[in-house]
């Protein structure tokens, strides 16, 4: 494989690497809040949702880079969060499955608004694994402003966040990260950085996920600049290594799960 260094093109990988920072920003809070509650897979089923809405604008015409896809968007997550939460109220027992079930038919039903598209296969990779390195800085203008603001809200209820209030956070979250990363990295942020620390307590973990988050996204970014590869799916790669090799740190080995009581990791997680 050639290596092509002239990819190391801070012009490029800057925005990208701003543009994952911003992602995790929200993704690393509430993905620990996601992985105490047991709902793991909330997040692909929201990021499908809220890529459902971005279809259905794109076939009744609505341009792409337009204000009107972020608000079909917005809407759509934010009618899926609300459904989530009333069947989190409704069968909370059966939420999972539920939450797989929303997802399949979100899936599906960006496969057939885009069975007709000549280009329906292009617009779904890029949905799925996303075109981060294409981000600018003025796409991240609003992104920050909208995380920031959610950031704000988290902080503001010290990360105590129950039914309505917690899916529609999510649902935003996700809004803003699916059209700038796509929908592998929005699981993948979520997920591998709170799964790396699920043992560790207090602020240490929530430093130690974001640090796993960055180190991801950088090595990423990088590593497909030179291997000319695409960016979202060896980002993914980068972050799950990521958070293979902090499982040797001093800080995350003595955290491990199988060396603390059962009843303190689940209250880690929470």
């Amino acid at each position: 494989m050639t290596l092509n260094m002239q990819g190391l093109d801070i012009s490029i990988l800057g925005p990208a690497c701003v543009a994952g920072l911003i992602v995790l920003s929200t993704h690393v809070p509430l993905g620990k809040q996601v992985l105490g509650r047991g709902i793991i897979f909330i997040d692909l089923a929201i990021a499908q949702i809220a890529g459902l809405g971005v279809i259905l604008a794109q076939y009744f015409g609505i341009d792409e880079h337009g204000l009107g896809v972020q608000f079909a968007a917005a809407a759509a997550a934010l009618a899926g969060a609300g459904l989530l939460a009333w069947t989190d109220r409704r069968w909370p027992k059966f939420q999972e499955p539920l939450i797989g079930t929303l997802f399949v038919l979100a899936a599906t039903g960006g496969l057939l608004l885009l069975a007709d598209n000549p280009q329906g296969g292009e617009h779904l990779k890029d949905l799925l694994v996303g075109q981060i390195l294409w981000v600018s800085y003025s796409q991240l203008i609003p992104a920050a402003i909208l995380s920031a603001l959610l950031l704000a809200v988290m902080w503001l209820r010290r990360g105590r966040l129950k039914g309505l209030l917690f899916y529609g956070l999510f649902a935003l979250a996700i809004t803003v990260s699916v059209q700038l990363v796509g929908v592998y990295l929005v699981f993948a942020s979520l997920i591998v950085p709170a799964l790396a620390t699920v043992g560790m307590r207090g602020r240490g973990r929530l430093a130690m996920a974001y640090g796993i988050g960055a180190a991801g996204y950088v090595a990423g970014l990088v590593l497909s600049a030179v291997l000319d590869l695409p960016s979202g799916a060896m980002i993914v790669w980068t972050l799950a290594g990521c958070g293979l090799l902090a499982q040797v740190l001093p800080a995350v080995r003595r955290s491990h799960p199988a060396q603390v009581a059962p009843d303190a990791v689940f209250d880690a997680a929470d």
